[in-house]
């Protein structure tokens, strides 16, 4: 029964009483019901839609029924048409092949790459209980065939088609890099004809081999000449072991493939892009500058460029020449110059740079070998004279060997 109104009092303070006993807190759960609910609403007003392209729109092979988990998709985040370079990366989000974790693992990496002029694709791949890895290995490799084989339409490049995945689908990623194949030229469906093979990998934090988790088949015993080049990185508290990580990177070196790997102190498992952590944090951009630097931003072709640096006359003891592209998506090249080659450098096509504009940056950081230093700090320049204009070149693959003099004085 309500009460009736009238005055609480409580110590000397009296105030109105109305239903003290049940009106409040009832208005109470009404009022946090109702701020959930508007939380909610809100939050999936701002979630973007996820349009499926279903890898198999007449049914996937071995699909137990007609639900969406049966039906494997991807869901395209396109760059922006004046950021678009051309690179697609397909994401498979972590959850242990239980769940897909594509807030964090998915969404929220989608956004960082769409920023840096990439376009991805959203994988959502069959998973437990009612599908083994071996079935989400059979839908990653469909969806790097379907993404190919649409690339003109999705304004992609064929060569540039990269997997990406954290934790269970870092293992997912590794496999698909390590079990591939060319297509079925004769193939009825044109999408089987084309290849399942990624162009390059990245995996954070991945499970890679049964001997350190039971349930994730091993591949990093699967590596060759042929596997993609990888970007792995791992914290070392992760309780997945970051040895996991290890063993695909000494893979990808045993088999000669470029490889690239940041291991970060503190962390535990399943951080995404970790951007509340100052230190982690750091591997997106560290993925960036990976990507550029080994061609995967851009389609041009790089060459062997050669020279000679000298300052104020003299050949350099220690330092750089670095030829940095005025656009951005190509990679910059270096050298690193000692005396014993007379201040003569080459950069081999594999490591070059691109045809066009660049400037040109000259790093010195020793005259000589002493025990007491042969300079202040070491030296940057940017112009040939103190004061002139920067030092700039139109590079081609025909270009005549570079000749950097600069003057200090």
């Amino acid at each position: 029964m309500h009460d009736k109104p009238g005055t609480c009092q409580r110590g000397e303070r009296t105030f109105l009483r109305y239903d003290c006993r049940m009106t409040f807190p009832l208005l109470r759960a009404f009022l946090l019901a109702s701020f959930a609910l508007l939380t909610v609403s809100m939050a999936h007003a701002d979630l973007p839609d996820y349009k499926p392209m279903y890898l198999w729109p007449d049914g996937a092979p071995g699909a137990k029924g007609e639900d969406e988990k049966d039906k494997p998709s991807v869901a395209i985040y396109p760059a922006a048409k004046d950021k678009a370079n051309g690179t697609a990366v397909i994401i498979a989000p972590g959850g242990g092949y239980h769940v897909h974790a594509i807030d964090h693992e998915g969404v929220q990496v989608a956004r960082f790459l769409n920023a840096k002029g990439i376009t991805v694709f959203m994988l959502k791949y069959r998973l437990k209980p009612g599908y083994q890895p071996d079935v989400s290995l059979i839908d990653a490799k469909r969806s790097v065939r379907y993404v190919r084989s649409k690339a003109k339409e999705f304004n992609i490049s064929r060569t540039r088609i990269g997997m990406l995945g954290f934790s269970a689908g870092g293992h997912l990623a590794s496999a698909a890099g390590t079990d591939f194949d060319a297509g079925n030229a004769s193939a009825a469906d044109a999408i089987e004809r084309v290849s399942s093979r990624p162009d390059f990998l990245v995996l954070g934090y991945p499970a890679i081999s049964d001997k350190l988790r039971k349930g994730y088949p091993a591949t990093d015993v699967k590596g060759t000449e042929k596997t993609p080049p990888g970007f792995i990185w791992f914290t070392s508290e992760d309780g997945l072991n970051p040895e996991h990580g290890i063993l695909f990177y000494q893979a990808l070196r045993k088999a000669k493939v470029e490889a690239e790997i940041h291991i970060y102190a503190r962390g535990v498992h399943g951080l995404g892009l970790a951007p509340g952590d100052s230190a982690v944090g750091q591997w997106p951009a560290q993925l960036h500058i990976w990507l550029r630097q080994a061609g995967l931003l851009t389609d041009a072709k790089r060459f062997e460029v050669s020279g000679v640096v000298t300052i104020d006359g003299k050949p350099i003891h220690r330092g750089w020449v670095t030829l940095v592209p005025d656009d951005p998506t190509l990679p910059v090249a270096s050298a690193y110059i000692t005396e014993r080659v007379a201040s003569k450098f080459t950069i081999p096509a594999s490591h070059g740079p691109c045809a066009g504009g660049h400037r040109i940056i000259v790093h010195e950081v020793a005259r000589q070998f002493l025990t007491v230093p042969s300079m202040e700090d070491a030296r940057q320049f940017t112009a040939a004279t103190p004061g002139g204009e920067p030092m700039k070149i139109n590079l081609a693959p025909d270009s005549p060997g570079i000749e950097v003099v600069v003057r200090s004085k």
